[in-house]
């Protein structure tokens, strides 16, 4: 009985009307404007990259290219590539990286590439997949064009790290915006990012900001941390048990939790033909397939071995059956802040009911989230009521949101220490697919949560050894190419010469990087003992 009630004081008063509030009517993504025209170009590989195609920019307006397409393409000597070219402009290409000064050495060079990064204020393009944007923003480099949702919290750490703290505020304005315009974050801004976002991370961006202007951050933003919970939350009032609703599940026993989704079931723009030959691959139906790929794109983990039925193939991606620890950590996270945020404002009763909201959903991330056979933090297939058995570096989730126990993160620390601690830090998973978010690759912001979670359960001695390897990784990866990377292999440290760049993905290895620069940036401040130089010298005495 007292279950019941708790569930009705909890989400009986949950309102989804703000996540509609002020929502824009939303442009169509290219593959739409241009129909059989789009398909022809990405299937027939006009571009190695298919994100080439999403990002141009048409010279007429749809109808127009649409209405010659239609009227040439039949005709003898068609060229396809020709007519492209004839009525797009291709997308700027972001600047090299390739290159150094002499002797520059990996700070001078991080403040460098914010600036090699960074991007104005857009001008309005009346036909554009770009989500335009008002105040300047921070681009990861390569074949990212444009922001994307969580990796601008990394990118922003770094920002504040290096003193650019204007640049971290513009960052968080123009996240808010989108979140004003769409009902969302998008999981960046181009409209084929519309039907879904990615790890909602703009709660940690505005403690991020308030560190340095105050508590009156959180009454500013509250408005559109709302919005973000709405649209996370949407459904959730009239959910039966057992059953989901775009990005929430209800489990048979009333439990809520949150799962990753996208509004479409069609192949992503920017992996067009990756996504029809995964589904041709398929038993099961091509609609499925493409709206658990998209689902797999809003993890952030796009892909991993956790969202496969067979780690060895991706055409048996489940993301929508999966409930993610490290989702789950977050919206916790978030329902913390929102009542931060209303006790700012002086509305204690919706402070008290989203402290409930938290408890509640931290309470179920350590029942039916933690593995104590395996000793860390997994996945929860809501379908089938039992836990996922891909571990990965998701487990560091409860840690940094203060989730975890004591007992639990002294568990986790040591699973850590004894199966994932590699050479140049923690791979992310345990097993190795050609999947870029498997082992053995560490990204920046798995190895930065990891760290500052450890921290806080005074797991420190850790926190520096991961800290010390993922710095040496970086900067010997660095003196050797003279450029960082997106993800780094971190079972072997690079070799003379070599990038020590990760492996596996969709696309070739990009460089910049935005998230790397940022967490590099932090941890080096945090731990200058940790500099390769240092320890070098300190190996010869």
């Amino acid at each position: 009985m007292k279950r019941c009630l708790a569930a009705i004081l909890i989400f009986g008063l949950w309102d989804g009307g703000a996540a509609a509030a002020g929502r824009q009517d939303a442009p169509q993504p290219p593959s739409i404007e241009f129909g059989d025209l789009y398909r022809a170009v990405e299937l027939g590989h006009i571009y190695p990259d298919q994100k080439t195609f999403a990002d141009a920019i048409p010279r007429q307006p749809p109808a127009a290219i649409l209405a010659k397409y239609g009227s040439q393409k039949d005709r003898p000597g068609f060229s396809l590539k020709a007519f492209v070219k004839m009525h797009f402009a291709l997308p700027a290409q972001n600047a090299s990286t390739a290159m150094r000064p002499a002797r520059e050495s990996v700070g001078p060079y991080i403040d460098r590439m914010w600036t090699a990064l960074e991007r104005r204020p857009d001008k309005r393009q009346a036909i554009s997949s770009l989500l335009p944007l008002g105040h300047p923003y921070i681009v990861p480099g390569g074949r990212f064009r444009e922001i994307y949702y969580w990796d601008s919290y990394f990118t922003m750490l770094g920002l504040e790290q290096d003193g650019r703290h204007a640049l971290a505020r513009d960052m968080l304005q123009n996240i808010a915006s989108l979140i004003r315009r769409h009902g969302h974050m998008p999981n960046g801004n181009r409209s084929y990012y519309l039907s879904r976002s990615q790890p909602p991370f703009f709660a940690s961006m505005v403690e991020l900001i308030a560190r340095r202007d105050g508590d009156k951050v959180y009454r500013t933003y509250l408005p559109e941390l709302q919005a973000e919970y709405d649209y996370w939350m949407e459904g959730a009032g009239t959910l039966g048990a057992g059953t989901a609703h775009r990005h929430v599940v209800r489990l048979r026993d009333g439990t809520l939790l949150n799962r990753y989704w996208d509004d479409r079931d069609v192949p992503r723009d920017e992996s067009y033909s990756e996504d029809v030959e995964t589904a041709r691959r398929s038993r099961g139906p091509a609609a499925e397939v493409y709206r658990n790929l998209r689902a797999g794109s809003e993890t952030g983990w796009d892909f991993s071995s956790r969202w496969l039925i067979d780690p060895s193939r991706l055409s048996t991606i489940r993301t929508t059956a999966i409930a993610p620890v490290d989702l789950n950590s977050l919206m916790m996270h978030l329902e913390q802040v929102l009542a931060k945020a209303y006790a700012q404002g002086g509305d204690t009763v919706r402070a008290r009911l989203y402290q409930t909201k938290a408890r509640v959903r931290g309470a179920a991330i350590r029942r039916l989230m933690w593995d104590g056979k395996a000793g860390l933090f997994t996945d929860y297939l809501w379908q089938t009521q039992r836990q996922g058995s891909a571990y990965s570096l998701a487990t560091v989730y409860p840690l940094y949101f203060g989730a975890a126990t004591e007992e639990q993160a002294r568990t986790v620390a040591e699973t850590l220490r004894d199966r994932f601690l590699k050479p140049g830090g923690l791979e992310t998973t345990l097993v190795v697919t050609g999947q870029q978010w498997d082992g053995p690759n560490g990204w920046a912001p798995l190895e930065y949560l990891a760290i500052e979670g450890l921290k806080k359960y005074r797991q420190s001695g850790l926190a520096t050894e991961i800290a010390t390897r993922w710095i040496e990784e970086n900067v010997r990866s660095f003196n050797a190419t003279g450029m960082l990377v997106e993800k780094y292999d971190v079972q072997k440290l690079p070799a003379r010469g070599k990038t020590g760049g990760g492996k596996g993905g969709e696309y070739p290895l990009q460089t910049g990087f935005g998230w790397t620069n940022g967490v590099l940036a932090t941890l080096m401040a945090e731990y200058p003992q940790a500099s390769p130089t240092r320890r070098q010298r300190e190996k010869t005495r």
